[in-house]
Order: C-alpha cells, then structure tokens, then sequence
C-alpha cells in the first residue's frame, strides 16, 4: 500500500473500499464465509503485485488470525494463490481469476443430485399434486442449471478471449 497517497487517490481508494465491503457483503448474504468474502473483494482491488497478509489486515482491520484463516479457505476453494516475488520474503495473496468461472460450472452435479432428490420428493407426495409440481419444477430447473453452466463459461470464455 502506498503511504504517501495523493489525497484524491486516497478518496478513490476510499470508495474502492467501501464497494469491496458491500461486494462482500452481498456474497456473504449468498453463503460465502464473511471474512473470505471481504479478502477475496481486497484482492478484486489489489494492486498488479498483490498483498501481503500485513496488508491485508491493514486495509481490512482484522486481526493475521483473520486473514490466515480466510486465506485457508479462500486457497482451499482454488480462489487464491499465495507466492514470494523475486526479491522479497514475504508472500503475496492473488486472485486466480479462472477459478471463478470454472467453480460455477463445477456445481453442475450438485445441481443434477438434487434434480435426483426432488424427483424422489415428487415420487413420495402423489397425493399432493401442488407439493408434487413444486418439487419437479424445481428438479426441472436444477437440470436445466446443470446443462446450461458448462455452456455459459464455454460464451463467457469465447466473448472474453
């Protein structure tokens, strides 16, 4: 982090900061742990040579603790990579941005399991034909998920590349 930031770059990076923390929140809301949410928004905004957990902490007021274990995680679902840069002895943290895409699709037998159990559900309540529809509407729309994903990241890499 820079330490003698131009006041507008500071402001900027200000605002940067509260729309990681909104980011964040909203991924939260979506079932992401809070504290990788929000080191996983600072790295959307980090700079080309990453940070170091000490920055991390800085820029987010957490404690190393907060930052090694969102970094567990985060690494654990191949979100992040940790290296040292030539010349230095503190690890960095970056984003690995294929990650992304490829764990959305990844979700696609997830999508097909639970298709398989709503169908099971809509077996077992023939007698409800309103519960019955809503299981196999729901099972309908996990499989369309399941086929579409692979496809979706096949137009976001082709529109990207």
């Amino acid at each position: 982090m820079t330490e003698h930031a131009s006041p507008e770059h500071s402001a900027r990076e200000h605002r940067a900061i509260e729309a990681a923390e909104r980011a964040a929140a909203i991924m939260a809301g979506a079932g992401m742990p809070r504290m990788p949410a929000r080191m996983m928004m600072a790295l959307v905004a980090a700079p080309d040579d990453g940070y170091t957990a000490a920055d991390l902490a800085d820029r987010l007021g957490v404690s190393a603790a907060a930052i090694s274990g969102a970094a567990r995680y985060l690494q654990q679902v191949h979100f992040i990579n940790r290296r040292t840069l030539p010349g230095e002895r503190r690890e960095r943290y970056f984003l690995i941005m294929a990650s992304f895409y490829h764990s959305v699709a990844q979700n696609s037998p997830v999508y097909e399991r639970s298709a398989d159990e709503l169908e099971n559900i809509a077996k077992e309540m023939d007698e409800d034909a309103a519960a019955r529809s809503r299981a196999l509407e729901i099972a309908s729309f996990f499989r369309f998920m399941a086929k579409r994903m692979p496809l979706l990241i096949q137009e976001w890499e082709a529109e990207r590349g």
